[in-house]
């Protein structure tokens, strides 16, 4: 039996993330689950968006099964994302970006991964006001988070039999920030000859990747610019419905989708819940449970290819678990 830290989320989390847990059910890997809040639930029963109690069951199981969490905008506590990630030190975020039959998308054949820098940058939210009409941030790169970051995609892509990396910078116009992320990673590339490496400026790249997503492999990225990639990306297979993700670091992994907690359709019954489903065969993967994972996969795949049993937005009407029953039926 394994244990992990089940965090439902706000809004349609509790909803996608209760289809997770079934399908691993399904494939018979036996996962002890600590339920613990963070972001509204939390702020409504402690008064914290992010409790000791959440941090502490993470640190304890180092696995996490996580829904999305509210964040409001321009107003509130900060996003309890972004302090879980800096608390638990979860430097990387990587997000699988494949395109799956079925999925509502102009492309085939994508099948790119994206390694986002997840602790400084702007998101570390320096930030303050000059005078009444002005507003400062401060964005902070550091060659040991870079270099980082670098190590991972490059050590994933040897693992993984992967082709090529790609840094995304700007460091054409910020020379010191930028330029300290583009060296930091051209470092480590030179350590792997046999992987290809090249460098795009990140508007160039969002340019060619809606024009050939074909031609990337793995992207690796400073926080910002990942974030935005990410999402970009998501659209080019479906949407963010269908793309799975995590935020890992040396002590703990924390499996959540892409998307956001979509509070005008929570408590409905008709959230989409691949993105959350996919978040459950990165976690079997890691843990070595690579048949269950599989299994599960392939099980999505048909599902979504034969268009019958899929939520609204894959060109269904069936409800969040009606899918998750022909996911788990066909497995």
């Amino acid at each position: 039996m394994y244990k992990a830290t089940l965090i439902p989320g706000d809004g349609i989390g509790p909803e996608v993330i209760k289809a997770a847990t079934s399908v691993i059910e399904a494939a018979g890997v036996n996962i002890q689950w600590d339920e613990k809040p963070i972001g509204q639930a939390a702020m409504a029963k402690y008064n914290n968006p992010l409790p000791q109690d959440t941090i502490n069951s993470i640190e304890s199981n180092r696995i996490a099964l996580k829904g999305p969490s509210t964040t409001e905008i321009g107003k509130g506590f900060r996003s309890a994302n972004i302090s879980l990630r800096q608390r638990l030190n979860l430097y990387a975020n990587i997000r699988p970006i494949r395109t799956i039959e079925g999925a509502n998308t102009k492309f085939k054949d994508i099948d790119l991964v994206i390694f986002r820098e997840n602790t400084e940058d702007l998101y570390m939210g320096i930030e303050h006001m000059v005078g009444k009409d002005a507003a400062e941030s401060i964005k902070i790169i550091t060659r040991e988070a870079s270099e980082r970051i670098a190590s991972m995609a490059f050590s994933y892509a040897v693992k993984e039999k992967r082709r090529k990396v790609t840094c995304a910078h700007k460091a054409n116009v910020m020379k010191l920030s930028d330029g300290l992320f583009l060296s930091s990673v051209r470092n480590v590339a030179s350590k792997y000859p046999d992987i290809e490496y090249e460098e795009v400026i990140v508007d160039s790249l969002f340019m060619k990747m809606v024009m050939n997503p074909e031609n990337y492999d793995i992207l690796v990225l400073p926080n910002l610019y990942g974030d935005l990639l990410s999402e970009m990306s998501a659209g080019l297979v479906g949407g963010l419905g269908v793309v799975p993700g995590v935020n890992i670091g040396v002590e703990a992994a924390v499996f959540e989708p892409t998307h956001g907690t979509a509070p005008d359709i929570a408590g409905k019954g008709i959230a989409n819940p691949t993105a959350a489903i996919l978040c459950a065969v990165m976690l079997l993967k890691h843990l070595g449970e690579k048949a269950a994972s599989e299994r599960i996969y392939n099980s999505v795949c048909h599902v979504i290819k034969e268009g019958k049993y899929v939520t609204r937005d894959l060109g269904g009407s069936y409800s969040t678990m009606d899918m998750t029953k022909a996911i788990i039926d066909n497995m």
